[in-house]
């Protein structure tokens, strides 16, 4: 007998948890921002509209269903399985933290700040969570949305759906050689503050920052279309390092080699630190499209 779908619902701390955290109470958190000008109903406002969300999203859930819950910071320590029909509650960059851990698993994102949130991931609102679990069990539309993965050559895998960022793990200097994947010849020799490689989602983002910042004439890629664009930020030109290879794109064929020449180059995705490829000297990664892409539900 098959199991019956189960519903992860995805969710993070809100601004409010992380205040008392840090302060103890709510009066201490509510004089430190008044201290400074600012007034703390805002931020209590959004943490009730973001827990009643998430309640009204779980009440949803069909009784014959299994439900686990799971909070973005145990994103990589949680066992995503095939059944699963995954529920992002909260913004749209929620959606692309978790997108790395998955496998095909179709996705619903619902905002729950309707208005303050952009919507590009979050299409969706809580009252609309019944019919679309069930459009998601039976198979309903998806949008395959391209992502990019970094593969390196002692196996390590990172997938991420806007962008993966490649350099020094603090501010210093990244040093390394880069060219196209399977060409002959180390690559050229650069000194920078990293390469980022995006997508179309991510090209709303960090991406296309670097893109007006480069004045670009590439065209930027749509969430769906299997391209990818590269760029170089800050390439420092001197005896020993290059740079002539600082942008280009990457279609479903193509692939671009970064190989380390310095001590530690960290390689993560869509802002997730924590949870980064650790390279060091002589080591290489490839970046390209993976073959996974995030189904989320129109």
């Amino acid at each position: 007998m098959s199991l019956a779908p189960r519903a992860v619902l995805v969710h993070r701390r809100t601004e409010y948890e992380e205040l008392i955290d840090r302060h103890g109470t709510h009066g201490q958190a509510a004089f430190f921002l008044s201290s400074r000008g600012r007034s703390i109903d805002d931020v209590v406002g959004r943490h009730h509209r973001t827990r009643q969300a998430l309640r009204e999203v779980a009440a949803a859930v069909p009784l014959t269903w299994r439900t686990s819950q799971v909070e973005r910071a145990d994103l990589d320590r949680f066992l995503f399985a095939p059944e699963d029909v995954v529920v992002v509650v909260g913004q749209d960059g929620l959606v692309a933290n978790t997108a790395k851990y998955l496998a095909g698993q179709p996705v619903v994102g619902i905002d729950t700040d309707p208005g303050r949130n952009p919507g590009v991931l979050v299409r969706h609102r809580c009252t609309d969570t019944a019919a679309l679990l069930r459009a998601a069990a039976g198979g309903g539309p998806t949008e395959d949305l391209t992502m990019v993965e970094a593969v390196a050559d002692d196996t390590q895998r990172l997938l991420a759906l806007n962008e993966i960022y490649l350099g020094s793990p603090g501010h210093q200097t990244a040093r390394y050689r880069l060219g196209p994947d399977g060409e002959e010849g180390p690559g050229e020799a650069q000194a920078s503050s990293g390469v980022l490689v995006g997508t179309g989602t991510g090209a709303t983002g960090w991406l296309r920052s670097l893109w007006l910042e480069r004045g670009s004439t590439a065209q930027l890629p749509a969430p769906s279309d299997r391209r990818l664009l590269w760029f170089v930020r800050e390439a420092w030109p001197s005896p020993v390092t290059g740079t002539t290879r600082v942008g280009g794109h990457l279609d479903q064929r193509e692939g671009l080699r970064l190989t380390v020449e310095s001590d530690r180059i960290v390689v993560f995705g869509d802002g997730m630190e924590a949870d980064a490829l650790q390279l060091t000297w002589g080591q290489s990664v490839r970046l390209g499209i993976a073959a996974t892409a995030l189904r989320l539900l129109m």
